[in-house]
């Protein structure tokens, strides 16, 4: 960094600063996406969204350049505040355009279906010359409801919202404009029946509209009916869990607001042929604002992104087939995947005030340590070299190279540890760092790793998910690895009481390969046997589980895999009337 305080910005039009294609004087170059290669200059700082800080492969030739170069760079995604929210961002104003969009849309679909509603005279977000006005016509939209009000053959007329953070909270203020009633997901089907009772009349006139949020818990439920929802554990272990909201939210919904975050790992919020069996059932989905614009992501039929012009599309479940009209059989999507940009003058100003705010200390400050910790935290690279909270990126692309060669001078190959096991993590790996205790808990040990997979959370709150190769050459030293990451996700107890919180990481084994030997079991804390009567049955069965629990951890897997245990070691506990009794056990 030159600290001469001289910002550049790497933008096609910028307003009040002057613009200039030579950014040789600048110390520091701001941006939002990733500039291209060619413009990374030595000895510079650049800040932007760099999508490089979980070494995503495709934006490691830019790091690799700005390591080159001797620079330093700052990413938006990692300025976060002490609540935890990213401070950086263009949510909110997805989800503003997004609903207010699929409003004008829903308009346009209601007529071809034989209705009109005062949703046909709202226009797209980029129609209107602010987000003010945009906020206006919504709100004639709502007073019109609320005066004729809604054909009852469309109502209810139900919003289902997903996802907790800024897209879903934008998309929600949109909506709150209407006249509206939020509905807890449990009441979905008694609004629905009492809407359909056929003893009111057909002519009625509906004044309001509904609001759904829901959550994990209203998506899925654990396969085992004795085990109630739990989300750690769902975030953990999502394998363990069935899709339900396809049948207790969907079939209630005539809208879907898609906000939340998924990777493949979960369950779809709306498999294709769920919908098929809905819409063949009389679901009252008229569309989705998949506001996320997840192509082919947890909602499957949504497979294609679509442009401001041309915001929707449709999908004829009948003959599983996609049209760009409004009119036919099925579901229109709205899957814009630049929406910000539809209120850019409102975006940009949100988003210059608070970049503002760090640019004289990012332009001024040599030494990061002197920058206050939400800008040190966000600072991946510093002269060149990857600070120590990124460190871990090197690490993880080491673990993909293929760098050792035969005597032959043979194609590289990879050198296998006499002992692997394949791990998984899942939790806040990156944004709370907790990938670099992992890592050094492996190569302390003198093991080695290799990152099979990984499922990047992208948001805060995301949970992230890694797959590790782990190897050693000794037995012992893999058992100690082990341990050492089970300890890491489960904090050990003092005299039976949990001292903290678990550190977000949870942790499986899921394949131990070993002398051909591939089974699946998972690593558990401390397990405790009750054993009631000190009698001669005791003894046996009180030494047979001392010995299983003091094995080491992969004779443990073994071990589960044998006989079904499920613990990682056991504690004893032996119950009786007579005190010499027990204690002689």
């Amino acid at each position: 960094m030159l600290g001469n305080g001289v910002v550049g910005i790497l933008s096609e039009s910028v307003n009040k600063w002057e613009r200039k294609e030579d950014l040789s004087e600048c110390g520091l170059i701001v941006g939002v996406k990733q500039p291209k290669i060619e413009m990374i200059f030595p000895d510079r700082a650049y800040a932007f969204f760099s999508h490089t800080h979980k070494a995503q492969k495709e934006n490691m030739p830019l790091l690799d350049k700005i390591l080159a170069e001797k620079c330093s760079l700052y990413d938006y995604e990692l300025i976060v505040g002490d609540h935890g929210r990213r401070l950086l961002s263009f949510g909110k104003f997805a989800g503003r355009a997004g609903m207010t969009d699929f409003l004008s849309g829903l308009g346009k679909r209601y007529l071809g279906l034989g209705y009109s509603t005062p949703f046909l005279s709202l226009g797209a977000s980029h129609m209107y010359t602010s987000l003010a006005a945009a906020k206006s016509a919504v709100i004639s939209v709502g007073e019109e409801i609320a005066t004729l009000g809604l054909p009852s053959g469309i109502c209810p007329l139900v919003f289902i919202f997903t996802g907790s953070g800024n897209v879903s909270l934008g998309a929600q203020e949109l909506f709150k404009l209407l006249p509206h009633v939020f509905v807890e997901p449990s009441k979905l089907p008694e609004i629905f029946a009492k809407a359909k009772d056929s003893s009111q009349p057909k002519s009625k006139r509906i004044f309001q509209v509904y609001g759904c949020f829901v959550t994990s818990e209203d998506m899925v439920e654990h396969k085992d009916p004795a085990k109630r929802f739990d989300k750690s554990d769902y975030y953990a272990h999502p394998e363990h869990y069935n899709p339900v909201f396809h049948k207790k939210i969907a079939p209630y919904a005539s809208v879907i607001v898609n906000c939340m975050y998924w990777e493949k790992r979960f369950p779809r919020l709306l498999s294709t042929q769920q919908l098929q069996d809905l819409m063949r059932q009389g679901c009252p989905l008229v569309g989705i604002s998949d506001i996320t614009c997840d192509i082919g992501g947890s909602i499957e039929f949504v497979n294609q992104s679509t442009s401001i012009d041309s915001p929707f599309f449709r999908y004829d479940h009948l003959n599983n087939s996609y049209h760009h009209d409004m009119e036919g059989n099925g579901v229109i999507c709205l899957a814009v995947d630049i929406l910000p940009t539809e209120f850019a003058k409102e975006a940009s100003q949100h988003f210059g005030d608070i970049l503002s705010e760090f640019i004289g200390s990012l332009a001024s400050t040599i030494d990061i340590k002197k920058l206050p910790s939400h800008l040190s935290r966000a600072c991946i690279v510093h002269r060149g070299a990857l600070t120590s909270l990124y460190e871990y990126i090197r690490r993880m692309r080491n673990s993909d190279s293929e760098d050792t060669v035969d005597n032959h001078g043979n194609s590289p190959s990879k050198k296998k540890k006499n002992y692997n096991i394949l791990v998984s993590l899942s939790g806040h790996l990156f944004d709370q760092f907790l990938i670099n205790e992992a890592l050094d808990i492996i190569e302390d040990a003198g093991g080695s790793f290799h990152l099979v997979k990984c499922q990047l959370g992208q948001s805060i709150g995301a949970t992230s998910y890694s797959e590790l190769e782990v190897g050693a050459d000794d037995g012992a030293v893999l058992d100690q690895i082990i341990d050492s990451l089970t300890s890491l996700a489960n904090p050990k107890k003092n005299n039976g009481i949990q001292s903290k919180k678990g550190n977000g990481i949870s942790l499986k084994v899921s394949k131990v390969q070993e002398s051909g030997l591939k089974k699946e079991s998972e690593t558990k804390s401390t397990s405790a046997v009750l054993i009631i009567g000190a009698g001669r049955v005791c003894q046996p069965v009180a030494e047979l589980l001392a010995s299983v629990g003091s094995i080491s951890s992969r004779q443990w897997l073994k071990k589960c895999m044998e006989n079904n245990f499920e613990g990682h070691c056991i504690q004893v506990l032996v119950g009786s009337l007579f005190r010499k009794d027990a204690e002689e056990v």
